[in-house]
């Protein structure tokens, strides 16, 4: 039987320890190979330092000396119960998009808070962006519980201070865990030192999250990433977004809403007759329609249609303001059309939650805002909390990524 997965995004304030808790849970798993270890034991010695748990997550040279992680790493470690793929995002403000990128791709989110430091501005902005990312399991790690003699009070005062601001959020966090990922307190097995702490060590509550698989469940859709002639046939290259593709089925093709049914699937070197949300495959269709890049396979008389108009919540990432009315480049799976921002409803305080203005003409970095959009062309998109591939883009210009968003 294949092993479950599940990819987790810890995120955090800079320096709050999320690469050391990534470092221990890699040794403490017997998941990192010994020659890592020995390298990490060579680069500390010349850097002049004793062998810091931190270098074992952060890989770039330049992460090491500067002491912070400035990109979103992919690191794998598993348990009995489990595989875990760990995105680690950065704790900067400017490396915030890194940050989206993870925390997009991810099934839990853990935020590590410093308990001496408490809860920062950074730490509350990351709350917000994984709520808007409709991440739904949150662990909070209170971590440097050794530096404060384990002291249960300091913690409880942490712990009523994130519980305000999650009301604010109107999201719910699964567990608040004492720890020290340094020492490994309460990481990977319960610590002698945190006896007044009764609920489980980090490591059992990860292994105890559920999996969803709801997007199984949701209608059929393909968005379209290549097509390749072989043979005389066009196989059409993506990934499932949603739901069951199975051969023989009837589709449609979007946005022209042409029929026809899923004649073969192809996955190299293999027989395959249906493939679920998250496998990318090869398909060819029964009818030999003209179709491209950014079209969509749709299960048919699923309520699958294309609009121009929509509603989204983003967080603007660019020096450079949004503008209503200006013309900027909008991405969702693979379409990409032009599109303006026709009203900003509300221009919101992204670490406070404050509305700062209603009814605003721009939206600055770092802020949040609920925005009517309008495109050029139809494309398909879906409420994010229906079906998060096609409910989640980003707005680009030709400076970059401008901001991140869902669809409401």
């Amino acid at each position: 039987m294949k092993r479950e997965t599940l990819k987790i995004v810890i995120i955090g304030h800079v320096d709050h320890g999320k690469s050391t808790l990534i470092g221990r849970l890699l040794l403490d798993t017997n998941s990192l190979p010994e020659d890592k270890v020995d390298e990490i034991k060579k680069i500390s010695k010349e850097l002049g330092r004793e062998a810091e748990l931190a270098f074992v997550a952060d890989q770039l040279k330049e992460e090491r000396e500067r002491s912070i992680t400035i990109d979103t790493t992919q690191i794998f470690f598993k348990t009995k119960r489990r595989d875990y793929v760990i995105i680690d995002a950065p704790g900067h403000v400017e490396f915030i998009k890194n940050m989206l990128t993870g925390a997009a791709q991810a099934g839990a989110a853990i935020l590590i808070v410093d308990v001496n430091e408490g809860m920062k501005e950074q730490t509350r902005r990351h709350l917000y962006l994984v709520n808007m990312l409709g991440i739904s399991d949150i662990i909070v790690l209170a971590n440097k519980m050794d530096l404060i003699n384990y002291d249960k009070e300091i913690f409880g005062r942490l712990k009523a201070e994130l519980l305000k601001f999650q009301d604010k959020l109107n999201l719910k966090v699964a567990n608040f865990i004492p720890a020290s990922a340094k020492e490994g307190d309460n990481i990977t097995r319960k610590s002698s030192n945190l006896k007044w702490y009764k609920g489980p060590s980090f490591l059992e509550t990860l292994d105890r999250i559920i999996s969803k698989r709801d997007d199984i469940k949701k209608p059929m859709r393909f968005p379209i990433q290549d097509i390749y002639t072989l043979e005389d046939s066009n196989i059409i290259l993506g990934k499932v977004a949603s739901g069951v593709l199975k051969e023989g089925e009837p589709v449609e093709v979007y946005p022209e809403k042409k029929e026809s049914r899923i004649k073969s699937i192809k996955v190299f070197n293999k027989m395959k007759y249906s493939a679920e949300k998250g496998e990318s495959i090869g398909i060819i269709l029964q009818d030999k329609h003209d179709i491209f890049r950014g079209h969509v396979v749709a299960e048919k008389d699923s309520g699958a249609e294309c609009v121009d108009r929509f509603n989204g919540r983003i967080f603007w990432l660019s020096e450079e303001p949004l503008e209503v009315n200006k013309k900027m480049i909008l991405k969702c799976t693979t379409q990409e059309v032009p599109c303006s921002a026709e009203s900003i409803r509300n221009r919101m305080n992204s670490s406070t939650l404050d509305i700062l203005e209603p009814n605003a003409k721009n939206l600055f970095c770092n802020e949040a805002g609920e925005v009517a959009f309008r495109t050029e062309r139809p494309l398909v998109v879906e409420k994010y909390s229906y079906i998060q591939e096609l409910g989640r883009f980003t707005i680009e210009s030709d400076k970059g990524v401008q901001a991140a968003g869902i669809i409401i």
